[in-house]
């Protein structure tokens, strides 16, 4: 909270001087927001759109190939069965 209240004085101090305006101040703001937005993003370990989709394509495909081989697999234990 200190942090923050000396940043808004000296916000409030660059202002007074004339050396800061509202599109200075709405940029650092922005500026500010982006940075935290990224430390969190990161934080969280997240994945781009395009990777999650290549992901899911490949997750899909592994699902119907595991799906095959189980039908493969039931189809011989019914063949031995029914040759028994």
């Amino acid at each position: 909270m200190e942090k923050y209240n000396k940043l808004l004085r000296n916000i409030t101090e660059l202002i007074e001087k004339g050396l800061f305006t509202s599109k200075d101040l709405k940029k650092e703001v922005e500026d500010s927001l982006k940075l935290k937005i990224e430390i969190i993003a990161n934080k969280l370990n997240l994945v781009s759109r395009e990777e999650f989709e290549v992901q899911k394509k490949i997750i899909e495909k592994l699902q119907k190939d595991l799906i095959k081989l189980k039908i493969k697999k039931t189809m011989k234990k019914t063949t031995k069965a029914n040759k028994s």
